[in-house]
């Protein structure tokens, strides 16, 4: 019995799930659920063990003090076949409550684990009209991600890191380690998000929002970052001296391998749109600062509303080239089921040089974006319980994206994803209609000039655990 109780605890305690997120980190509503149905029933499980071991101890009491008034040898009858003597009585029971101590200890230690490992594997299947040899096959089925999460806390320390590969790459998404001042403050440092905009995500669906291939959602930068939470108000700040690979001359073998976005280098004159930089540079010395009021008036509505800034530096390496800097205002609303998100940001790079736009980098490749952008996001999404064989949510969704008033006078970018997740256990699954104009991974960049729509139709399916 203590083995199978001790095997349920740990096995609650480390399935720990997924958190559900855009890729996602983490965990299902039904799984949690789970997890507390399994803890419960554990709870209860010693509960009764605690209940025997009290009656068993009155009972010897009981027996203890009958001998002691009644010395005398037992009769045929209380020596009958199965009767348990008091002394072997009470060895049991000093057993029992030994198997309970210890099932208690293991409770504990599976509960309290020092580091929690996690992680996700995806693959996907990807259609794409604008790609003659993606639609003459009828699509392609791909191997996605393997990554592993690492989370917890020893001596009050805490620790966060995820790692990925992909086919093409590997790269860091964040490290850092952290400490709780307090209830309400805490401090970060390593490799940790940038506050900026709505988060912890601008978007619900796999793609993100257009923001994400210029670098204002889900980036992680190098440096210190101070969190503040209560009921109403949610305020961080951060200093960050490099990008995530150590600036314009970190030690890396290619710069373009990394999970989100960051400005790498310069277009100058002449260069395509995803050659390698000529002039390249690196963030250094960035500030950033996200402020938000919550709202919430009973427990199926509330409001968050917010600004966000930061500014920085660029550096080739030996001096500042220029500076860059953006902001943003930002608002949740969500009432029952539903989820409205709306989001304005601009960008601007200020750079010494003439220029044909900035390089960034990531997912193995450069690609160019205009020096200065405005950019508008709109979402909505409803999440409906449901229960399908495994499936236990359902969240449909529409999230649009605009990019305009580009330096330079380009085309605008624009990006509408229709689409729908499919939560069941760990599998966490995005199935995503997604059309486009001048948007990177669907035919397109973000400095392109083109008026041609592009259309991706995408199954992300990942297993969380």
């Amino acid at each position: 019995m203590k083995k199978q109780l001790i095997a349920l605890c740990v096995g609650a305690a480390l399935s720990s799930p997924a958190i559900a997120q855009q890729e996602q980190s983490a965990a299902t509503e039904q799984q949690i659920k789970q997890l507390l149905q399994q803890m419960e029933k554990l709870q209860q499980r010693v509960a009764e063990l605690e209940r025997q071991l009290d009656e068993e101890r009155e009972i010897d009491t009981a027996v203890v003090a009958a001998e002691t008034e009644q010395v005398q040898p037992a009769t045929d009858d209380e020596q009958q076949v199965g009767a348990i003597p008091p002394r072997e009585r009470i060895n049991d029971n000093s057993a029992l409550a030994a198997r309970v101590e210890q099932l208690e200890a293991d409770i504990e230690d599976a509960e309290n684990a020092p580091i929690a490992i996690g992680g996700a594997v995806r693959s996907q299947f990807v259609w794409e009209d604008y790609n003659e040899g993606n639609k003459d096959r009828g699509g392609d089925f791909d191997f996605d991600i393997f990554r592993l999460d690492f989370r917890g806390t020893i001596g009050d320390v805490i620790l966060s890191a995820q790692y990925r590969w992909f086919q093409y790459m590997e790269a860091v998404q964040h490290a850092w380690v952290g400490y709780n001042f307090n209830e309400n403050w805490q401090g970060q440092a390593g490799i940790t998000k940038v506050p900026f905009g709505n988060t912890p995500y601008n978007s619900n669906n796999y793609f993100f929002s257009s923001n994400f291939y210029v670098g204002l959602e889900d980036d992680h930068d190098a440096g210190l970052k101070f969190l503040y939470r209560d009921d109403q108000w949610d305020f961080d700040i951060a200093y960050f001296v490099n990008d995530e690979q150590g600036g314009v001359d970190g030690y890396v073998s290619n710069r373009e391998d990394r999970y989100a976005y960051d400005p790498l280098g310069v277009r100058l004159a002449g260069e395509g749109i995803y050659d390698t930089p000529s002039l390249a540079v690196g963030e250094s010395n960035s500030f950033a600062a996200r402020v938000a009021r919550k709202y919430s008036w009973n427990n199926e509505q509330s409001f968050e509303m917010g600004v966000s800034g930061q500014f920085g530096q660029m550096h080739d390496g030996t001096d500042d080239v220029g500076d860059r800097s953006a902001w943003a205002l930002h608002g949740v609303y969500s009432i029952d089921r539903w989820t409205f998100m709306g989001q304005v940001s601009q960008y601007d790079y200020d750079m010494e040089m003439a220029n044909e736009g900035i390089v960034v980098g990531a997912y193995a490749f450069y690609d160019t974006i205009p020096s200065k952008a405005t950019l508008y996001t709109a979402n909505v999404a409803y999440s409906l319980p449901v229960e399908i064989g495994p499936i236990t949510n359902l969240t449909f969704y529409n999230d649009y994206s605009l990019m305009t008033d580009k330096r330079g006078g380009s085309e605008d970018t624009f990006m509408n994803v229709l689409g729908m997740a499919v939560s069941a256990g760990g599998l966490y699954t995005y199935f995503d209609l997604v059309t486009a104009k001048n948007q990177p991974f669907v035919g397109g960049s973000m400095v392109g000039d083109s008026d041609d729509t592009n259309t991706r139709f995408n199954i992300n399916i990942g297993y969380y655990f």
